[in-house]
């Protein structure tokens, strides 16, 4: 039974409902990486822990508080720590082992973005709409302190070290050593977390309209970045490897032989596949498509859902992709209508859809 109190419930396509989801906009979501254990952060202020079976059975778990909606939720390597942040400036950090909660960093704005580095016993990097992002170490006491770059250390929950940037972090994510970062102005701002005094790169976003998610690489070699006005570009960091960058259109539906009868969608989230590198993206047309970007191939589209997919999240083999349904404010305040859903999906990935396919 979950400590939630419903039971789950499965989709004519056999992908399996979450109990109890959330009561609100959903903003975000994070497979442990040592269990199947999800987390998922929404607008209600709260972030709830969910045990996922092999099949997509479901058992609420845990549930800790902000005062105010999660934007952001990541898992320590360890699996036993969840970090959130959010609207209510702060970031807290969940010990699954004793269930307490700790506030752990601040910013003058929303956090937008909370993300785990693994390296120098653990880090963690927060983003957000005051235009600076902020790491904390976890462990270690004494850091050095470098050029606009502060270390922060949790148990003090004082700055270290912070980055300003040259506006609001929309978007932020990390593969060690790489650290990618989209702001308000569609600047995307990369960081090598060996060298961090500078930032090692920054280019104008190649997609036209406004940056609405990044996600790195597995390899780390580089990103994928997604915008509102359904396109997805790849982007390699080493500028040897520019010409495989590409980008492409998705989330659209024709609705004529003329093209400006196409209604566009946000692109909300990308995942790439932990094992096989393939990656998934979500739009506000409530579909989930898999991809393969060697070959430049749409793998699979999900059947579409009754509402916006806002997030999505691969369990650690990738056998399991969480995707949310629920309003994701690409419409703003009069897209938020009363007949929007709030739930959870379980899906069983299949090989025809996270495998790559031989180039042609």
């Amino acid at each position: 039974m979950s400590i939630f109190g419903s039971n789950p419930s499965t989709t004519e396509v056999k992908d399996t409902e979450l109990v109890d989801p959330p009561n609100d906009s959903i903003s975000c979501m994070s497979f442990s990486p040592t269990a199947d254990y999800l987390a998922v952060g929404s607008w209600n202020h709260e972030v709830r822990l969910y045990e996922i079976g092999p099949q997509g059975q479901s058992q609420g778990k845990a549930m800790f508080k902000h005062d105010g909606p999660v934007l952001s939720v990541c898992w320590n390597k360890e699996g036993n720590k969840v970090f959130s942040g959010g609207m209510d400036k702060t970031a807290r950090m969940f010990d699954v082992q004793t269930g307490q909660t700790t506030q752990v960093a601040a910013h003058d704005d929303a956090i937008k973005s909370v993300r785990w580095v693994d390296a120098q016993g653990g880090i963690l990097a927060t983003g957000s709409w005051d235009k600076t992002i902020k790491v904390f170490n976890l462990f270690v006491l004494v850091w050095r302190v470098l050029t606009r770059l502060e270390y922060w250390d949790l148990r003090q929950s004082t700055p270290v070290a912070k980055v300003d940037l040259p506006e609001r972090c929309y978007t932020m994510d990390v593969v060690y050593p790489l650290l990618v970062v989209g702001t308000a102005d569609r600047q995307v701002l990369v960081y090598d977390l060996t060298s961090p005094t500078t930032v090692f790169r920054t280019i104008t976003s190649p997609l036209k309209w406004q940056t609405r998610v990044v996600s790195c690489f597995p390899t780390g070699k580089g990103f994928g970045m997604g915008s509102i006005e359904g396109r997805v570009a790849m982007q390699y960091i080493d500028e040897k490897e520019a010409s495989n960058n590409f980008s492409f259109r998705c989330h659209r539906k024709d609705q004529g032989l003329s093209k400006n009868n196409t209604q566009i969608f946000s692109v909300n989230d990308i995942s790439f596949h932990p094992v096989h590198g393939t990656f998934s993206t979500a739009g506000a047309d409530g579909v989930v498509s898999f991809w393969d970007g060697d070959s430049k191939t749409r793998l699979k589209s999900l059947d579409a859902a009754s509402g916006p997919i806002s997030c999505t999240a691969f369990n650690r083999t990738g056998s399991l992709l969480a995707y949310a349904v629920s309003y994701e404010w690409s419409q703003g305040h009069t897209g938020m209508t009363p007949d929007l859903p709030n739930k959870i999906m379980i899906h069983q990935t299949k090989d025809d859809e996270v495998k790559r396919r031989p180039r042609k």
